[in-house]
């Protein structure tokens, strides 16, 4: 009604009272946009399928993108049979599964009970201290290492030297844990070389493969000699994004290296650090299984049992998968609640973590 009062009002509209223009102007309290739609309907136009902000529809889009959908269908059919599917056999958990007779149909629910008897386990607590002063050894002293590496690779200006460097430091990646255990073994064992060193010089020689007071900075030194390499890799790409006018400004102001490194370097790393610390607190529990298990038997379950091992030995090894299930379960609600943990931190630091804060 407002718009057809102005357009009879507008003393330069056309004869019959030109509606499609007064009502595209739109004039008086509504906005052009509704102007407009109510100008369609009473055109009695149908509106077409809706579109995106960037202004195609979603079949459009479909069609637009069906070659890269459908070279993604395999990664989601693998993704979906191997990480989601299994999730359904978490429902042993809740049983008292009998996996030789009764199978999941028809063994029967206890509800509960699996969960009861980990938490009045007392030995399960044992281990999930255990495994968290591992983590907590692993985080303080592999986590640094990395950064380190990859500052001192950025101030090697030969880059043929510093992609030989950067080969010999992530070479170690590609080694099995069985292979670093034998080296690790044959280097600072009872019979290794450092041993044999010791007493050829008149020393008394040692053993750190079976210590177990040392065991957590064993397995910490090994990870830091297989995967530092592979975190060297994440620090240089955040480091080759840094813009250069940054450190040609910092020199004009008169910065050293030193200083240059502390307020232009790591406060340019610090989102990835941030991120990669986020992800690796919620890996507090998902130690290396195949590490520790090929050396528990050395230094005893005392001090090398992580909550994977336990879970093998004593869930899945006795037969009791229900008990495993519901342990496994445990941890990934523990890990889910590090991460969230973590991340929170994160946004108080200002960072973003996993996911910007809303």
């Amino acid at each position: 009604m407002k718009a057809r009062a102005t357009v009879t009002a507008d003393p330069g509209g056309t004869a019959g009272g030109a509606s499609a223009p007064a009502a595209g102007s739109g004039t008086g309290d509504g906005d052009g946009e509704e102007t407009r739609s109510a100008g369609r309907s009473r055109a009695g136009g149908v509106r077409g399928p809706r579109k995106e902000q960037g202004g195609i529809t979603w079949r459009q889009r479909l069609r637009r993108d069906r070659t890269l959908i459908l070279m993604t269908m395999p990664a989601i059919a693998l993704l979906l049979i191997f990480n989601y599917v299994p999730l359904l056999g978490n429902i042993v958990a809740f049983q008292d599964y009998d996996v030789y007779d009764l199978g999941i149909t028809g063994s029967p629910f206890v509800g509960f009970d699996n969960f009861t008897r980990i938490f009045e386990d007392y030995r399960f607590w044992e281990v999930l201290v255990n495994t968290l002063v591992i983590f907590v050894t692993q985080l303080v002293l592999f986590f640094p290492i990395p950064i380190a590496i990859a500052l001192l690779l950025n101030t090697i200006m030969s880059a043929r030297v510093r992609a030989w460097v950067q080969a010999v430091v992530y070479l170690p990646h590609f080694f099995s844990w069985v292979l670093v255990v034998t080296v690790f073994q044959q280097m600072f064992g009872g019979a290794g070389l450092v041993a044999q060193w010791l007493r050829e010089h008149g020393h008394e020689g040692f053993d750190l493969m079976t210590d177990p007071g040392f065991f957590k900075f064993l397995v910490s030194a090994q990870a830091v000699w297989k995967d530092a390499g592979w975190g060297v890799i994440v620090f240089l790409a955040a480091l080759a994004a840094v813009n250069t006018d940054l450190y040609e400004a910092a020199a004009v102001d008169g910065a050293g290296r030193w200083r240059r490194m502390w307020h232009v370097t790591l406060p340019a790393l610090r989102p990835v650090i941030a991120l990669l610390l986020v992800l690796r607190v919620g890996s507090a529990l998902n130690l290396d299984f195949e590490q520790i298990l090929l050396q528990r038997d050395q230094v005893g379950a005392g001090a090398s049992e992580i909550l994977d091992t336990y879970i093998w030995w004593t869930g899945i090894k006795t037969g009791d998968f229900g008990y495993a299930a519901a342990a496994g379960i445990f941890k990934g609600l523990f890990s889910v609640a590090m991460v969230l943990g973590a991340n929170k931190v994160a946004h108080m630091l200002g960072e973003q973590g996993v996911y910007s804060k809303k």
